[in-house]
């Protein structure tokens, strides 16, 4: 469980991180604790930038302007990895939120956690996948976003039925709508389903059961990308159901602590 009380750095790359993702980021990593510093580089200059201006103030972002000294080069990446290894040293937190779908924050992300630091990325679905191995978890803003507007989405109503028409009109058949290929996360669901039965099999009692909760534990330290959300479902008991891999049983201690959930293979 993540101590609410853990304090945490949140930057922000702002030429790779759309501003409309930006609830969802403090959203996420108020799950994992508090953000002391929020920080957000760039080059406020560039016309581009113009959309974070809003952003910036409702959510109490502090932009750190970096210019751009030479065409096709990052500079706002250097700022940001030179602020974090101040923010290292001064003891201040206890863990990183890196925002970026930019491999450079590969080898910071792996220096902070050598340092003993938590470091939760979150980027697209873009991200190369060194970044994604070097942070403790890794969360994909576009699955995420997208998973949250399907669940805001009310279901239409029935259309009331109409008369039929006097007159018979020749049915026209309809144009087929263009797909747009769906984002999905690196870590592939056939990827996880072989982990799980690994990981069940070496770390079940005598009876072959486990707690769900280190399953889901062992898992994320195997894929820091890995997260239910991204393949549909809000929690993980579910989640293991719909693989018809395990049969589950719930335990309950008493009337008032929370029920248990156990799993083992089929």
């Amino acid at each position: 469980m993540a101590n609410n009380d853990s304090r945490f750095a949140v930057l922000i790359d702002a030429d790779n991180i759309s501003n409309r993702y930006i609830k969802l980021i403090m959203d996420e990593i108020s799950k994992e604790g508090i953000a002391t510093y929020k920080r957000i580089y760039g080059d406020w200059t560039n016309p581009s930038l113009i959309s974070w201006k809003t952003t910036l103030v409702e959510n109490s972002l502090l932009p750190i302007q970096q210019y751009s000294y030479t065409t096709g080069k990052n500079s706002t990446d250097s700022a940001m990895i030179i602020d974090a290894m101040d923010i290292l040293y001064s003891g201040s937190v206890d863990g990183f939120c890196l925002v970026s779908s930019d491999s450079d924050f590969t080898r910071l992300a792996a220096r902070l956690r050598e340092s003993g630091m938590t470091v939760v990325g979150m980027g697209e679905s873009k991200t190369p996948n060194s970044f994604i191995a070097a942070c403790s978890s890794f969360k994909y803003l576009d699955l995420l976003s997208n998973a949250d507007e399907e669940e805001l989405e009310e279901p239409q109503k029935p259309a009331a039925k109409k008369k039929p028409a006097a007159q018979k009109k020749t049915p026209q058949k309809p144009a087929k709508a263009k797909e747009e290929p769906k984002e999905e996360p690196k870590t592939s669901l056939g990827t996880i389903r072989n982990a799980l039965r690994s990981i069940v099999r070496e770390n079940s009692d005598e009876d072959d059961w486990i707690f769900t909760g280190k399953v889901g534990n062992l898992l994320s330290k195997r894929y820091p990308d890995f997260d239910v959300r991204n393949f549909g479902f809000s929690k993980l008991t579910p989640f293991l159901d719909s693989l018809d891999m395990f049969e589950i049983r719930t335990e309950r201690k008493d009337n008032a602590g929370p029920s248990l959930v156990y799993v083992r293979l089929k």
